[in-house]
């Protein structure tokens, strides 16, 4: 086998392995390496048909990847609705992925109804892309009790969209709000949280 068809070989194999991925930033991502690894090897063996199929997905690819791209910050593209912690879809949504929930959150425990906390869904259209549960802490602190995203949006911020897109916390009267205690991955320096101890902290502006 020579250095063309090792090539070959790896630009397929990359192209398989990204049909496996559950993230859809980084199935385009690698989908689209595979196909330019793949232009470059058929276009060197004159295989011209594969070479044309490629190149319509590598197009296809970079379409979705600009799509995504564009809108990850986008208002219009994710939403943020308040739900009551008795609420039916939440109790499912949160069933449904309790055991991802728990390896990124593994201090999270949940109490349907429980009237002390708030609870909000993040939507994209129809699908739930996040679910943010909170409660109130002295000094007006809102203690982040779950931040969860579904794998599919994992590379993606959509709590953004509850802490610096909305009024949630400013409109209840909170000043800061605190990352979820032992929070595995937690992501909130690319939304503007300072570490303080082992959380994060973000400063909310005052209400006008």
């Amino acid at each position: 086998m020579n250095w063309l068809e090792l090539v070959g070989w790896a630009g397929s194999a990359l192209l398989v392995w990204s049909l496996l991925q559950t993230r859809i930033l980084r199935l385009r991502a690698l989908n689209l390496v595979g196909c330019l690894i793949l232009i470059g090897y058929n276009a060197a063996v004159h295989v011209w048909p594969m070479v044309g199929l490629n190149v319509v997905l590598a197009v296809i690819n970079v379409w979705y990847l600009r799509k995504m791209l564009a809108t990850r910050h986008d208002d219009e593209t994710y939403q943020v609705v308040e739900v009551g912690t008795d609420d039916a879809f939440l109790a499912h949504t949160l069933r449904v992925h309790a055991a991802d929930i728990a390896r990124f959150n593994p201090d999270f425990r949940w109490t349907p109804g429980d009237g002390r906390r708030s609870a909000f869904l993040v939507v994209r259209a129809d699908e739930v892309v996040g679910v943010v549960v909170s409660h109130a802490e002295a000094g007006g602190v809102a203690q982040i009790d779950l931040d969860y995203v579904t794998q599919r949006f994992r590379d993606f911020t959509p709590g953004e969209f509850v802490y610096r897109r909305s009024s949630l916390f400013t409109d209840r009267g909170f000043r800061r709000v605190v990352s979820p205690p032992g929070m595995v991955a937690p992501y909130y320096h690319r939304l503007g949280f300072r570490p303080e101890g082992d959380a994060y902290v973000l400063d909310l502006p005052a209400p006008a």
